[in-house]
């Protein structure tokens, strides 16, 4: 088993054993975190992922991005290229469920945005360290978008979820800024 699947395993395990209530909490915090931050706040296009199980609730973030007017892009998987696709998405009722069981925007409801107009992408994550690298499920799709992406990069995450250091490979490419429950973690550059 490769070092990151180990890695994977147990903090999903992890996550799995934290009460409802707890969880909830902790994604209220982030959530009130995250919109305090500058990257949030002058970010007028958003990429981020639709939550499922145990990953930070993104249904209300998106949510009061559109109730700020903000445009919010949600990603659709190009299978066959290995890619991610954001998309210009202003209603739930504008995805259905799509690649990997995953809601997805509909490609007849909504636009393609292009890489260079977004602002901030709230990147997701299993496994997270200080410097900024993270272990995702496995698919490669969001390093392979943040390649060459110039703007603001954050991840929300459990405090459960941020180690010291975890294993890196030459193509993961690390987030500008880590929120938790308790911290902020800005990150500097370099390994």
């Amino acid at each position: 088993m490769s070092e990151k699947r180990k890695w994977r395993e147990k903090v999903l395990k992890c996550l799995r054993n934290i009460d409802g209530e707890t969880f909830e909490a902790d994604c209220r915090m982030i959530r009130d975190k995250l919109f305090e931050q500058r990257e949030w706040r002058e970010a007028k296009v958003i990429a981020l992922t639709l939550s499922r199980g145990r990953e930070i609730d993104t249904l209300p973030i998106i949510q009061e991005g559109w109730r700020q007017q903000k445009i919010i892009a949600l990603p659709a998987c190009d299978i066959s290229a290995k890619k991610l696709i954001f998309r210009r998405t202003d209603s739930f009722d504008q995805l259905s469920n799509r690649s990997y069981g995953l809601l997805e925007p509909n490609d007849s409801e909504t636009a393609p945005v292009d890489k260079q107009t977004i602002d901030l992408v709230i990147v997701p994550g299993v496994v997270f360290d200080r410097l900024g690298y993270r272990i995702g499920y496995g698919g490669g799709y969001y390093d392979r978008f943040l390649e060459n992406f110039k703007s603001r990069t954050l991840s929300l995450l459990l405090d459960e979820q941020l180690k010291d250091r975890i294993p890196v490979e030459p193509y993961d490419r690390p987030v500008n800024k880590l929120v938790t429950p308790t911290q902020i973690v800005e990150v500097k550059t370099g390994r």
